[in-house]
């Protein structure tokens, strides 16, 4: 995928006008179980939701672009299949995609695409995902081949935390960092979800429970990195006449960026393994195509399921100073109220993380917020924002920036 090239000069301008999610929680039913809650009857009701809420009518929608469900899912081919159960007639594109974590931004800028490039007035971004009553050993045996090199770390069990656990050590190393620091970040966007109705965890925690935790992998704890999850989401994407013949707020697709370091996951190659280079690419893209800097975003919503992710994503996409982002969110500047929010959501941490789904809520946050709804997780004033998705240890990120139309 790129967003180079021809999606650099957009046929059509391109707007967000609804959104509709579930909370983060446990919906998945063992195989066990007298009732299932099946994927598609929750999916379909958010679908339902968000046309409502982005005043379009059923059949103005031409595409429906759905993340791939997770492997557990019992129903395959599900775009083809949800088409059939919302008795949805397209005749843009009715597709799934797949891109690990990216999973859910890919079908955001399908949708985008979609619309830029007038195959379609109206599209969905949407997906669900169910893993929670998965058995632990198969949902990393599962995780571990599809983020594996089979000729490099899979024969070792290197799972994805470990990646991230190297990063957070390396990172102390260089940067004369700290755990305490590190584990801020856990604090902060505790007390962001805490103020969210979607997060899967609400409760407070302080930096001494933080680190207090039973390790997961050094020197990450259980409060650190992402926990299991389910998820449904459907956001509403239109070409931006559309969305000003509502006569309704809306928030406008400014800017774009992707980049592919040619890596599968982490690379055996020497490289800096903390600069996230791929999203600093990413970034440089999508803020030349809106005509902006760090400085003029209001937050940011970003994939990070670590703590030390957070701090690195941060430094790559300019919003803080490399090697400052570990003691930049200590002292709060990344916090509501702080310089530049972060994950005002709650990340995938406190948030949750519905892994192929996860994208798609970053975008209902950022949606959320430029549209003046996130109640007391509000930015003041939010007009320009920015959300990201990574593949893999940030080996690949997709970057949007988003703008309120008021």
């Amino acid at each position: 995928m790129s967003t180079g090239g021809d999606g650099q000069n957009m046929t059509q301008s391109v707007a967000i006008i609804g959104a509709a999610a579930t909370p983060v929680g446990k919906f998945q039913s063992k195989p066990d179980s007298d009732l299932h809650v099946l994927e598609h009857e929750l999916l379909a009701g958010l679908v339902v939701d968000a046309i409502a809420q982005a005043g379009v009518a059923k059949d103005d929608v031409n595409s429906l672009i759905l993340a791939q469900c997770r492997p557990y899912t019992l129903q395959k081919y599900f775009s083809t299949f949800m088409a059939h159960y919302l008795r949805l007639p397209c005749d843009g594109s009715v597709m799934e995609v797949l891109g690990n974590g990216m999973t859910g931004g890919i079908a955001l800028e399908q949708a985008i695409r979609d619309v830029e490039s007038g195959r379609s007035r109206v599209a969905l971004a949407l997906g669900v995902n169910f893993e929670s009553a998965t058995p632990s050993g198969e949902h990393m045996n599962s995780s571990m081949r599809a983020t594996g090199d089979v000729d490099f770390h899979v024969p070792f069990g290197l799972t994805p935390i470990a990646w991230y656990a190297m990063d957070a050590m390396r990172y102390i190393h260089e940067h004369g960092s700290s755990r305490a620091e590190l584990a801020s970040v856990a604090v902060k966007n505790r007390a962001h979800a805490a103020l969210n109705p979607l997060a899967q965890y609400r409760d407070p925690i302080t930096l001494e429970e933080v680190l207090a935790q039973r390790p997961i992998v050094e020197p990450l704890g259980l409060y650190e990195v992402p926990p299991r999850g389910d998820g449904a989401v459907c956001i509403v994407v239109a070409s931006e006449d559309v969305a000003r013949a509502s006569g309704q707020p809306y928030v406008r697709v400014r800017g774009r960026g992707f980049h592919h370091e040619g890596a599968h996951q982490i690379s055996e190659q020497p490289n800096d393994m903390i600069a996230l280079g791929a999203l600093r690419a990413a970034s440089r893209t999508a803020y030349d195509m809106a005509g902006v800097g760090p400085a003029d975003l209001a937050f940011a919503e970003l994939y990070a399921p670590c703590t030390i992710v957070e701090v690195l994503a941060t430094e790559a996409m300019g919003l803080v100073p490399r090697g400052q982002g570990g003691r930049q969110a200590a002292e709060g500047q990344t916090a509501l109220g702080g310089r530049i929010p972060v994950s005002t959501s709650g990340s995938l941490m406190s948030r949750g993380h519905p892994a192929y789904v996860t994208p798609l809520y970053n975008t209902v946050e950022a949606f959320e917020q430029l549209m003046g709804r996130a109640g007391d997780r509000q930015v003041k004033g939010a007009a320009i924002g920015a959300t990201s998705a990574e593949l893999g240890n940030y080996n690949a990120a997709l970057v949007h920036i988003l703008e309120a139309v008021r």
